[in-house]
């Protein structure tokens, strides 16, 4: 129960800390543009003619790709700057505890730019009828893909006092990730000898597209949840190793 106080708190002070300045509103100010342009310009939204939200979430991993390093970047760089991680970690209160916060706090506020996109799904639905099940899974699926970029950027924040270094740390990992099952990287690798075709089933298998895919589809996979999931505790468990170094130091 301690631990859950205390997680809490953390979690208070850092969704406070986003709306106590002009982050926030310059953040989702910028999410919600992204998201109409990318789906209405780039997207064909009426190119396509159908009543769905396929133009709207094919380009979420691109969106996250930039904007979930941005919204993670400070979370400990700040207080590595500032001073006040020692202060922290001295304090009554484990790490993972600040960890689970600080993390869950960013997650939130990316999923409340996320419910603000529901214009979009109002304006389809008055020009159509959108299955509701994929609707619903596709944003399950987007909530879980902008959690899982959030933890690596929670990680790159933890390794550097740096804001700008976590926040291209964070873009290259989730630019592999993303990138790792595109069709033209395992086309490339499809031409390797039969003997590293192994390299190009375990590069398919870490990259997040399949998984959002599934999701686009209106298919709730257990094993997709559980990749997401696996992602989000691999990465918190390795920003606990960063600051539980730092704390013995």
């Amino acid at each position: 129960m301690e631990s859950i106080r205390n997680a809490k708190a953390i979690l208070k002070r850092e969704l406070a800390s986003y709306f106590n300045s002009p982050v926030a509103y310059v953040f989702l100010f910028f999410f919600l543009m992204f998201a109409g342009f990318f789906t209405f310009m780039l997207g064909g939204y009426y190119e396509y003619r159908q009543a769905d939200l396929g133009a709207f979430f094919r380009w979420h991993p691109w969106l996250y790709l930039v904007l979930a390093p941005a919204a993670t970047m400070r979370l400990w760089a700040e207080e590595r700057r500032g001073g006040t991680i020692e202060l922290l970690l001295t304090m009554p209160i484990r790490p993972i505890d600040a960890i689970l916060g600080k993390f869950v706090a960013a997650w939130l506020f990316m999923g409340l730019a996320l419910a603000l996109t529901f214009p979009i799904v109002l304006t389809t639905v008055y020009l159509g009828s959108p299955d509701p099940g994929v609707v619903v899974v596709s944003y399950i699926g987007s909530f879980m893909l902008a959690g899982a970029y959030l933890s690596i950027g929670t990680l790159t924040s933890a390794m550097t006092r740096n804001q700008v270094i976590g926040f291209i740390l964070a873009v290259f990992i989730s630019f592999f990730l993303l990138l790792a099952g595109w069709p033209p990287i395992t086309n490339m690798l499809m031409r390797l000898p039969e003997r590293w075709q192994w390299l190009l089933r375990m590069t398919a298998s870490l990259s997040w597209m399949p998984h959002f895919e599934s999701c686009q589809r209106g298919v709730l996979d257990l094993r997709d949840m559980l990749y997401y999931v696996s992602v989000i505790v691999f990465m918190l468990f390795g920003t606990h190793l960063v600051l539980e170094n730092r704390k013995s130091l």
